[in-house]
């Protein structure tokens, strides 16, 4: 058994690149099921977040190009993207996978969104059922890993997520939130976050819902709704529009925007990956500018691109030396389980005999005992029953007390022990 993942990320590709690999919750879904039937897979998982998608799995030595299976399921044929990926394969993709979960290979080095956007995926997946104890185990681990490089690492710029870093870039272009009229569309995980976030600066914010959702629906504290088809009368009166939804289409247009009368500078920012404002839409007003001042623009448009950070190495590589320990400490947890993991076999295979040896030994007892044969049956079989699991509880109590080399001395030596 082993372990495989092919991912792309904001490192390598661009906004429009990554969107094109990327997986709404539901495609998501689909892609694992295809992925399960594949030969050779035993486990899978798909990560799809605004920064990377990655196809993870677990198979047998039947050779797979994980490429090939990502451009099957999403029906693309870019060859000349593959160059953009990164393949990696057992302990190299497991530390991978731990750096991930702690926040140190995400765009905002320590932000908080990518723990939960990993127990999202490894949630999702068990809900379609193709996961495999190795993958289990693992995504389980990870983010153990990521909640103690959190409370044991000391990580700058935790506990921070795009719309932060989002406010720190307009409040160095000397652009202020208080007092600004703002809109989100999207109440999802990351539309909540950056509406309270903005909300908390001072602005005075909207959120938009969908009036099929069911249900209550919650919007941060100290933020007004409206129903998402009518952001367009609100869009002329805001300061700036967050875009954040997971929809498939844009929620912003060029030719809905053609029809507005915008009477001030309007800033867009798009968080969501596809894009949910269309890309060339300030061209509705291009060569428009304000009679005080020709420079303005009607319109600018930020997406998740226009918050790149550079220079982090360093601060990266420190991070990641400073949570070593602890992310050596989980490989090899995980290695010592995945190690005895292939033992479990050959401790039932120990259970059983032991429990035979007993059966033989007790048989001449139980014939003596003034008993009728149904008698005899029950307790026949409450005896094995209590037998494999006292044997049960001493192997695999040896398994977690002993280091993995002596307790697969163990096991070898009870083998013999059974074959002669």
């Amino acid at each position: 058994m082993s372990i495989s993942m092919i991912g792309i990320d904001h490192n390598a590709a661009l906004l429009d690149i990554r969107a094109l690999y990327s997986f709404t919750k539901k495609e998501a879904g689909e892609a694992m099921l295809q992925l399960k039937k594949m030969q050779g897979i035993q486990g899978c998982l798909i990560l799809s977040t605004c920064n990377r998608t990655e196809i993870w799995i677990s198979k047998d030595d039947t050779e797979i190009s994980l490429y090939e299976l990502l451009c099957q399921v999403k029906n693309i044929r870019k060859p000349e993207y593959r160059r953009l990926f990164v393949e990696r394969r057992d302990r190299d993709a497991v530390e991978h996978l731990f750096c991930l979960t702690g926040g140190l290979k995400s765009q905002i080095l320590g932000e908080d969104q990518i723990l939960k956007q990993v127990k999202d995926a490894l949630s999702l997946a068990r809900e379609n059922f193709v996961t495999d104890n190795v993958i289990e185990v693992l995504f389980r681990m990870a983010v153990t890993v990521g909640k103690r490089i959190k409370t044991e690492v000391s990580v700058p710029h935790g506990n921070v997520s795009v719309i932060h870093e989002v406010i720190k870039r307009l409040e160095r272009d000397d652009y202020r939130i208080r007092g600004k009229k703002c809109l989100v569309i999207g109440n999802g995980e990351m539309g909540k976050i950056a509406a309270q976030t903005l909300q908390e600066q001072g602005a005075d914010v909207t959120v938009t819902v969908r009036q099929y959702h069911s249900g209550v629906i919650h919007i941060p504290t100290g933020c007004r709704r409206i129903d998402y088809g009518e952001r367009w009368n609100l869009l002329p009166d805001c300061d700036l529009v967050v875009s954040a939804t997971a929809s498939p289409n844009y929620t912003l247009t060029k030719s809905a925007f053609r029809n507005l009368q915008l009477q001030k500078p309007l800033l867009l920012i798009d968080l969501a990956v596809p894009r949910d404002i269309e890309p060339d839409l300030c061209d509705a007003f291009s060569g428009t500018s304000y009679a005080w001042d020709k420079n303005v623009p009607f319109i600018t448009l930020l997406d998740m691109d226009s918050f790149r950070i550079e220079g982090q190495d360093e601060l990266v590589l420190e991070c990641i030396e400073n949570a070593k320990y602890i992310i050596e400490e989980q490989m090899q947890a995980f290695y010592d389980w995945m190690d005895c993991r292939d033992v479990v076999p050959r401790i039932q295979w120990i259970q059983e005999e032991a429990v035979r040896d007993l059966n033989a030994r007790l048989e001449k007892v139980f014939r003596k005992m003034p008993l009728d044969e149904h008698d005899r049956d029950v307790l026949s079989d409450a005896v094995n029953t209590a037998a494999g699991k006292v044997i049960n509880k001493l192997l695999f109590g040896l398994r977690d007390s002993l280091n993995t080399h002596t307790f697969q001395e163990c096991v070898t030596g009870l083998e013999k022990l059974y074959e002669e």
